[in-house]
């Protein structure tokens, strides 16, 4: 017997289409050539509707993972879009600060330079006007018809070349507080010693001094740094501190130089400080600056009963 089985959508005798399920077997009778078949005919509608119904949830299923997907990309594409608003936003209130502080840090710097062309102009007009008037007057009593006694005479040439060499002394303070021509000459520790010696002779402040001579493979641009970081935290020392006195550290670590001035005297709100206007001088702010305009950190501590410390790390190379 052979059997065979397909399916099909057939009409019933009301016309109304049903699918079918035909399974038919036929065969041959024996020593006959008469051939006999059978033919089962169900009726699979209602299964024919779950399996459409099925593949119908299963594209639903699909679609809505799908969906989810999207969703899921959507929400992640939103919140990075978000987070970067966010970035952005910091980042330009950051600049906003930056901008702010550059801006006060500028205005400082000009009041500073007028502040030293002010002083420069005061002490010229105070103490070598001053000087010349007076070596010009005793000079024009030498021109005078009337003898002169030459004891007389030799007393006032030496007041005058007195007053000579105090006007050349004045004149080598002033260029060494522009600029010391021993830090392009001789070096930063030879610099700061001279500076180091001066400032204790005028004000009393006992300062110890030490540095390694590995100091002097910074270039001439650092060195400035560290000598002028160094010159405005002994100043700010004789200034504030009220300090007896104070240490100046530089030393050479694995990859960098560092600097350390420390005093013993009275202590100060840092931030405060940091953020103060203060008329005339760079103060913290402007050292900060020198030494992050050369790639170098610069820390400073206050607390009371221990004093103030300056450091500064310039990294070698």
């Amino acid at each position: 017997p052979e059997k065979h089985a397909c399916e099909a959508l057939l009409l019933t005798t009301a016309g109304t289409p049903f699918w079918a399920d035909l399974q038919a077997i036929s065969s041959a009778l024996p020593n006959s050539d008469n051939h006999w078949c059978r033919l089962a005919i169900s009726d699979i509608s209602v299964l024919k509707c779950g399996q459409e119904a099925m593949r119908s949830v299963q594209a639903l299923t699909h679609a809505n993972l799908e969906a989810n997907k999207e969703i899921a990309r959507r929400r992640a594409a939103e919140a990075a879009l978000k987070e970067s608003e966010q970035t952005q936003h910091e980042l330009l209130i950051e600049a906003q600060v930056l901008h702010m502080q550059l801006r006060h840090l500028t205005h400082q710097v000009l009041r500073a330079q007028e502040e030293e062309r002010k002083q420069i102009s005061r002490q010229l007009h105070d103490e070598i006007a001053q000087i010349l008037t007076a070596i010009h007057v005793n000079l024009a009593t030498f021109t005078q018809a009337t003898p002169i006694n030459p004891k007389d005479l030799i007393k006032r040439i030496d007041n005058t070349r007195k007053l000579v060499t105090q006007s050349i002394e004045i004149v080598h303070r002033f260029a060494r507080n522009l600029r010391p021509t021993l830090l392009d000459d001789l070096g930063l520790i030879p610099a700061l010693r001279s500076f180091i010696q001066e400032l204790a002779n005028q004000n009393g402040l006992q300062i110890h001094f030490t540095a390694d001579s590995e100091v002097e493979e910074l270039d001439i641009a650092n060195r400035t740094v560290l000598f002028r970081v160094a010159q405005e935290a002994l100043t700010n020392v004789v200034r504030h501190s009220q300090a007896k006195s104070a240490n100046v550290r530089i030393s050479k670590n694995a990859d960098a130089i560092r600097l350390e001035v420390h005093d013993s005297g009275k202590s100060f709100p840092i931030e405060r400080m940091l953020a103060a206007r203060q008329e005339g001088r760079l103060g913290l702010l402007g050292m900060r600056e020198r030494v992050e305009m050369v790639g170098g950190r610069f820390e400073i501590e206050s607390a009371p009963g221990k004093g103030t410390t300056v450091n500064v790390e310039i990294p070698l190379g």
